[in-house]
């Protein structure tokens, strides 16, 4: 039983590959079982931390196909014998090309299927844990959010950044679509909540509502794209 000096949730995070994308072990402490989110490369530091925080790894959770987050989710599935879950079909094309951006960018990439696609409003479970799946399109058209409401916490891969928002430059990407998604479906989440995002530090919303900007409420404001 997890009590108030035992939260729910433990997280690690550990920047892999030559990008430094955070990668988050995240565990229920009521039954020490974890996922991996967005293993992007760098297995034998995921594999070292995972032994050394004693977690039994059940599943990889993935908010979207660019090659830092999910390169190597293929080989480390295979190699921990456990399913794949996320992102959105909708990046289908990114995972199918993950070993010719593997050569661009000098990292490992092995195209792989998810054992499941998630969409808005699904679940995905990690021990006791439950996480809620939103769908933030922009960065890349099938870029998810897991949110674990009862620890006030996300995992927003590119969406969002302390002090930034994801690139849109990519192909499918959509500025606007990224705004919506940012104000649609993050803040709702409520500003007490920190985010882990897929570059540099943890921030929070609120802190991004009020200091970011491309986001804060009074630059949305300005441009028209007023928050809710």
């Amino acid at each position: 039983m997890t009590t108030q000096a035992t939260p729910p949730l433990r997280a690690a995070i550990i920047p892999v590959t030559p990008l430094q994308q955070n990668c988050t072990l995240l565990w229920c402490t009521a039954t020490m079982r974890g996922a991996f989110v967005d293993p992007g490369g760098d297995l034998d530091l995921l594999k070292s931390a995972m032994t050394q925080h004693g977690v039994t790894i059940e599943k990889i959770l993935l908010t979207h196909g660019h090659i830092d987050h999910c390169g190597s989710a293929g080989i480390l599935a295979a190699e921990l014998g456990v399913p794949i879950e996320g992102p959105h079909e909708d990046d289908r094309f990114w995972i199918d090309r993950l070993a010719e951006d593997g050569a661009k960018y000098g990292v490992t990439g092995q195209p792989f299927e998810p054992d499941r696609w998630l969409v808005d409003g699904d679940t995905a479970t990690v021990g006791q844990l439950t996480f809620n799946v939103r769908h933030c399109p922009g960065h890349t058209p099938g870029h998810i959010v897991f949110h674990h409401p009862e620890s006030s916490l996300a995992m927003v891969g590119d969406v969002l950044f302390k002090g930034s928002i994801g690139r849109t430059d990519f192909p499918r990407g959509n500025h606007q679509d990224l705004l919506d998604s940012i104000v649609q479906r993050l803040w709702p989440m409520g500003n007490d909540t920190a985010f882990v995002p897929g570059h540099g530090a943890m921030s929070t919303f609120g802190q991004e509502r009020a200091t970011n900007p491309f986001v804060a409420d009074r630059v949305l404001a300005k441009t028209g794209n007023v928050s809710v």
